[in-house]
């Protein structure tokens, strides 16, 4: 923890340095403010000592006055510096929470396909906001807290040691032993908080699951599953919560009994040192007005510092995914990839899962320039982990994978995979428009070749009968549009696109028959002049294919044209796997 929070405190630190004039403006001008609050009570002294002097009247009233007058300066000076303390934290705050947000949307994107697998949505998704949301909590502590504590309370120090080394010793060492027991509390109560914000992030987690899968829950009966496995989760929080509440009000009480000590025991020395004529009846004031503000600014100390770890908590989890480094990421001086061909090699390739699931060893295929071949097998033989890995979504365990001779590693994963264009077999759309999610695929596409991309790929037809067409929104994931419909707006994507190597893993999966024959001339204009690597069941994508490569536990077991492979003798696995399904690999 200690390691975390002194990281966090640091990126915080880093981000604010960008606006330096501004953030010295704050903390000069809160200075300033506290300054003249501690200054403030040193005029009122005066103000009732000369009215308790005894003199002339008329005198009096003449020093009351500009006593009066030095209020009012001060008051307005008071008022000025506020202002700008405002004005100031209105520029910083806001700049420094949008790079905040920035930063970490940067950095969490560069994590791999791995990172995201093993981590639910909603739980980034509160962390990225978490962590903004504690600098701003911080912050504000700081400046309008710690900042104007430290300054008030330095002054008043000074002046109670001016008046009296008994009584601001008195004061200070009070100070020492409040301020002492409430670090130290909240030091140890900073393990429960982490405890409580890990328990929330749990309770995020679960509930963005059920929604996602909020359909899986109705059919198969989950309903009253789920709600019992929340409830317990959230019944966890509120042990935790309760308990943490619980040790703060124990401890506001001891502080309730520390502050009624200092304000009677501070009164009883003054009467002592009154007695003696040591002090005077503006110093009574003077006292006053100074244990108000002390109790008022070291109360809230408790509170600042609480609220400061418990904010530190709730950052710590997106300040450890700041510090994990990238699974993937490329070499220093890695070149753009240079394709003239479009071949690819892959050479003595292995791969393993968590360093223990063995999917693919001594892996060896080459696929020439503009060949396409489809990769076919049992589930589980390898077949998307090829195309993941040539997509460098994972890093290889060992061997290497080229394309026109040059290693992949070696080359920077944008150019990778501007140069690959991919149809998955469940595309994820986002929640924009149609043209957006379509245009995805050239950012700097016009309307008309986003339209025409689209018509060659069979979108066109629904998108004309959607009240605003392109400028539909598809919902969360695409969720609006049918399967098939989602795989037509990837497969648009692709040919706008127009990569010079195209992977097509299942593209027409969710197609019925007359879907696919309605895109399949588009999937073959798409492919023409390409290297293009399939995984396909079905016939009519199987068949046109220049080559079909069998895998199985990872390896080769026999490549060849479908009529080959077929027609070969012996009861080959392509062979066995046609005649289990009948009429082919028709699904």
């Amino acid at each position: 923890m200690k390691n975390n929070t002194k990281k966090t405190l640091q990126i915080y630190l880093q981000h604010c340095l960008k606006y330096k004039v501004s953030s010295l403006l704050v903390i000069f001008s809160v200075m300033a403010a506290a300054s003249i609050n501690a200054i403030f009570p040193l005029y009122l002294k005066k103000f009732f000592d000369a009215l308790t002097s005894g003199g002339n009247t008329g005198q009096i009233a003449n020093q009351l006055i500009k006593v009066l007058i030095m209020l009012a300066v001060l008051d307005m000076l008071n008022w000025l510096a506020w202002r700008v303390t405002n004005f100031g934290m209105t520029y910083l705050q806001p700049r420094v929470i949008a790079d905040l947000s920035n930063t970490c949307f940067a950095y969490l994107h560069k994590h791999s396909y791995n990172f995201f697998e093993n981590n639910f949505v909603g739980s980034l998704t509160k962390r990225v906001k978490w962590f903004s949301n504690a600098f701003e909590v911080i912050h504000d502590k700081l400046i309008w807290s710690l900042l104007p504590l430290t300054v008030t309370v330095t002054i008043i120090i000074s002046v109670l040691f001016k008046r009296s080394f008994w009584l601001g010793m008195v004061v200070l060492i009070w100070l020492v032993l409040f301020l002492s027991l409430n670090w130290f509390f909240s030091r140890y109560k900073i393990k429960y908080d982490i405890k409580r914000a890990a328990k929330e992030t749990e309770v995020t987690g679960l509930l963005a699951d059920t929604v996602a899968n909020a359909h899986t829950i109705q059919l198969f009966n989950g309903y009253h599953r789920e709600v019992k496995r929340f409830a317990k989760v959230t019944d966890e929080l509120r042990q935790i919560r309760k308990f943490t509440w619980d040790l703060t009000a124990i401890f506001e009480a001891g502080q309730g009994l520390l502050v009624i000590a200092l304000e009677i025991g501070g009164f009883y020395l003054a009467i002592r040192l009154w007695q003696k004529g040591i002090l005077t009846v503006g110093d009574f004031v003077l006292l006053q007005v100074y244990l108000i503000a002390i109790f008022d600014r070291v109360w809230d100390f408790g509170k600042v510092i609480r609220s400061i770890y418990e904010n530190l908590a709730d950052a710590e989890e997106m300040t450890v995914i700041l510090q994990t480094p990238h699974e993937i990421t490329d070499i220093v001086n890695a070149k753009n990839l240079q394709i003239t061909s479009g071949q690819i090699d892959f050479k003595a390739v292995d791969f393993y899962y968590h360093q223990t699931r063995s999917v693919l060893k001594d892996f060896n295929l080459a696929v020439a320039s503009h060949e396409k071949i489809a990769l076919i097998g049992p589930s589980g033989a390898g077949k998307t982990t090829i195309v993941r890995l040539l997509l460098r979504i994972h890093e290889l365990t060992a061997g290497e994978i080229l394309i026109d001779g040059q290693n992949i590693t070696h080359i920077k994963q944008e150019s990778l995979r501007a140069s690959i264009g991919l149809v998955p077999q469940d595309p994820i759309l986002f929640h924009r428009s149609l043209m957006e999610n379509i245009r995805y695929g050239r950012p700097d596409a016009t309307n008309q070749e986003v339209i025409e991309a689209a018509k060659k790929a069979r979108c066109d037809e629904f998108i004309n009968e959607l009240p605003e067409k392109y400028n539909t929104f598809v919902g969360e994931r695409g969720i609006k549009l049918s399967g098939g419909e989602r795989q037509r707006v990837a497969i648009a994507r692709a040919i706008l696109k127009n990569a010079p190597i195209l992977v097509l893993d299942e593209a027409t999966s969710s197609l019925d028959s007359a879907s696919e024959k309605m895109i399949q001339e588009a999937i073959d204009e798409l492919m023409k002049n390409k290297t293009v690597i399939v995984v396909a069941h079905r016939l009519s994508t199987i068949r046109k294919m220049d080559r079909i490569v069998v895998i199985d536990d990872g390896k080769i077991k026999e490549q060849g044209t479908h009529e080959q492979l077929l027609g070969s003798g012996g009861d080959g696995l392509y062979k066995k796997l046609w005649q289990l399904q009948a009429g082919g690999f028709i699904r």
